[in-house]
Formats: structure tokens, sequence, C-alpha cells
């Protein structure tokens, strides 16, 4: 390679293969991998509600007019699974004289009951702001307001007695388009990326939170104004760092609105633990292992390593004598993370009291034999009533295939929100434990337990 495309690239640690811009491909594949999936089934259902709801307020039919698609998805920073949706319907200003005293539940009540005429087989509920349309994967939450001379819109707000509140979308919406375009159409890729980190690792992180911190990190710096995928690598691990060295604050303004945005959990913990993975991941490029330390990072939408021949997996698996029984929950449900849930393993042994896995890893940093192992949900408070959980336990390395134990199938919790093991041979073993919401995977945690010379988390 000629010193002058290496000036031209800058350093970047890829440069070996800038001819087939393996970074790039890789990141443009993930990017279409969780792009969202029912675009079509979502506009038909925004269409329904709103045609409804014209009929209801105007006389008319109209399936676009007088509705906006706010939230991530009219941000266009959505991705794949998600189960959350928002519109407004902006109400006849008429009918203002109507609600305006006292009419903030009659609103929602009267918006629900033209909902649940037209679809009497969809469940149809009022909430605190908003009803909630729920379909099979998804739900809509629709916000019945008054739109104001400066753009902002009158909601209600049925809680102590009633009130009118603000919000401001459209600011938001603006924005995010305007500096989507100022940073190289990098800020709506950069939320997508981050989503698809926060439902790998269970981070619960709203969307408007998730699209303020990116517009922020983004605003702070010019670095990328100019590049693209083929640093997205580099993007994404600056990106992580920004997150972790984040003040603990307990809330944000909004791009656009400046409007509150709530923290719901801590998030920068987990925010270092990606940049130490995005760096090591850095490390490796050009290696046969990259793409699986990217995986790390953002799941199975990213690339899978290239498969090795198959006289290779025939000889691998005749050798080993193991099967592949992992299953991944991106393959069972949706995974849209909204709510926090933290699982915590105790470990007993016969004549010692019990002690908290971490506890024991931070003294001997590996477990040993003989031990009893209690998985369970440490912290659920988050989680919504409704909530089914479900466990996985899979355990690797030479031992577990060896033995044809890898297990991995994801089975559901039994009513009691933990899960017994027992420690039987050696390896890196992993238990995770999801929380699933009208069939959609809503939280999720996981524990790593290595296990010394023949023992694991195998019962």
């Amino acid at each position: 390679m000629t010193p002058a495309i290496e000036s031209l690239l800058g350093g970047h640690p890829a440069w070996q293969t800038v001819f087939s811009m393996s970074i790039a491909d890789d990141f443009k594949t993930l990017l279409s991998n969780i792009q969202v999936a029912n675009a079509d089934t979502i506009a038909l259902r925004y269409g329904e509600i709103t045609a409804v709801l014209n009929k209801e307020f105007r006389d008319t039919e109209s399936k676009t007019a007088n509705s906006l698609q706010v939230g991530s998805y009219g941000r266009w920073t959505a991705i794949k699974g998600i189960s959350d949706l928002d519109m407004i319907y902006i109400v006849p200003a008429s009918k203002w004289e109507t609600y305006k005293n006292g009419g903030q539940y009659a609103l929602l009540r009267d918006t629900k009951d033209a909902i649940k005429a037209r679809y009497p087989a969809t469940t149809v509920k009022v909430d605190r702001l908003v009803v909630r349309v729920l379909y099979k994967d998804f739900h809509i939450e629709v916000m019945p307001a008054f739109r104001e001379n400066d753009g902002s819109y009158k909601y209600p707000d049925t809680n102590s007695g009633g009130s009118w509140k603000i919000t401001k979308p459209q600011a938001e919406l603006d924005e995010m388009r305007a500096a989507n375009v100022r940073k190289n159409r990098n800020l709506r890729r950069l939320c997508k990326m981050t989503r698809a980190w926060k439902n790998k690792h269970g981070v619960a992180m709203g969307g408007l939170l998730i699209d303020t911190l990116a517009y922020n990190f983004l605003e702070s710096t010019e670095e990328y104004d100019t590049k693209s995928y083929f640093w997205y690598d580099y993007l994404c691990r600056d990106f992580f760092k920004y997150l972790a060295d984040q003040p603990k604050q307990s809330e944000y303004a909004a791009l656009g609105s400046r409007q509150r945005v709530r923290v719901k959990k801590r998030f920068e913990k987990k925010a270092a633990e990606a940049y130490e993975l995005c760096k090591k991941a850095i490390a490796a490029s050009g290696q046969k292992n990259e793409r699986q330390k990217w995986r790390a990072v953002f799941g199975n939408g990213y690339p899978a390593p290239e498969a090795v021949s198959e006289d290779a997996v025939a000889t691998s698996v005749a050798k080993a004598e193991f099967r592949y029984t992992e299953e991944f929950v991106e393959n069972r449900f949706p995974i849209d993370i909204r709510y926090d849930l933290q699982i915590n393993c105790e470990v007993t042994q016969n004549g010692f009291r019990p002690t908290m896995l971490l506890d024991l890893l931070g003294r001997h940093g590996i477990l040993l034999r003989r031990k009893s192992l209690r998985f369970f949900v440490a912290d659920g408070s988050d989680l919504p009533e409704d909530a089914a959980l479900y466990w996985k336990v899979l355990n690797r390395g030479e031992e577990a295939e060896r033995r044809d134990e890898i297990r991995g199938q994801i089975l559901k919790d039994d009513g009691h929100w933990e899960r017994q093991e027992r420690t039987s041979f050696r390896g890196n073993h992993l238990v995770e434990c999801y929380a699933v919401q009208n069939g959609v995977v809503v939280a999720r945690d996981s524990v790593l337990v290595p296990i010394s010379a023949e023992v694991a988390a195998a019962a």
C-alpha cells in the first residue's frame, strides 16, 4: 500500500482491508439487519387509528390528516423489535370548549370508545396521559391533543383531578432532521446502533434519552462531520466513552424542544463496559475473531464470522460429538428493552455459609467444584406486573462440548423467579434472564460464571 493511501486513511487500523471495506460493509449490514421489519403493518395501524378519530371528531375518514407520528418511530431512530409506538391525534380547536374544564379523562375516554367501537377485538385502554391500543408484538399510545399557535400541543393529564400539559415533539423531529444532515447522516445511525447495544445488554434507556445523548455527543465534536461507515468503529467507541463519562444527573434537556428527559436507570457502568469491548474489537481488526467481538457489543445483528467449510464443520462435529443446542432469544421474541432487571447468584457448599457469586469472584476470581448455585431476581421492581420470566443456562468450553452438555435452551420460569444449578465442569458459563411482556422481551440481565478445573453451571 502506498504512503499516500495510508495517509488518506488517517491511520485507521483497518487500512489492511481498505479495498474490501470490511468495516464499512459490516456496519452497513448491522444497520440493515436492525431496521424496522414491520413498517408496513405499523403504517397500516397508524392509518386505521387516524381514520377512526377523524371520523369521530371531524366526520372525515382520512388516514393521514390530523395525526403526527412521534417518539423514536417519528424521529426515524427506531429499530427492529420496536414495541412502544407513539402518535398525537390533533383534536379540532372547536372541541376545546367541550373538554377544557376538567374534561381530561372525558377526552381520553371518547378517544378510546371511538377506537374500540371500530375494532372491538382489539384491547384498548385509557392510561393517565394516553390511550393504549394493544396489538400483537407492539402497541400504539395515542395522545389526543390541541395544537397551539406556537406549534406545541396541549394534552390531558388525568392525575390529581386533571390538568393540561404542553409537549413540543415537532421541535424534536425538526432538530433531529436538521442535525442528521449537519452530521453527515451519522446521528440517526448512531441512535440506531445504540439501541442495538441497549437491547443486547439490557440497558433501560428511553428512546428520547438515547437520541438526546447521541445528539449532544455529535454536537460536541466535529471529528465525524465528514466521516461515514468506515469510521463507525471509532464513532461507537468514542460515544460509549462519552456516555461512561457523563456526570450523574436525573434529567437532560431534549434535543430541539429542551423539555425534560428523565434518566430512569444509570447507564454509565454498562457504557464503560461497551467502551472496553469496542477497544478490544478495534484491536482485533483484520483478525478472525473481529466480528465476534463486535457482536459482543451489538448482538447478532452484527455480521457473523465467515462460516468455515462444510468439510471442516463435519470434521469438527465428528471429533467433538456434541449437539449445537443453544437458542437465541432474538429468534423467539422481538426485543425492545424498556425496563430494568437485575439478577444475582447465591453460592452454597456443605459446611459453609451462602455467599454471593460476585463476592467469591472478587476474592478468588473463579469458582470451584461441588457448589450449588441459586440464580434469582435481585431487583425486579421496575418490571410490569404481567411480565413472564425466562432463563437460559449456557455451558461453554471444551469440557461442555466433550460431555455434550452445551445446553442453552430458553426455558420459562416456574413461578419462583429463580433457577437452581450446580457446578460440574470447567468453563466460562453464562446464565441469562429475560422478562417478556405481550410477546416482547422488555428487560434482560446476565451473569457470567467462570468455573475452574472439572467444574460448570450445568445440573
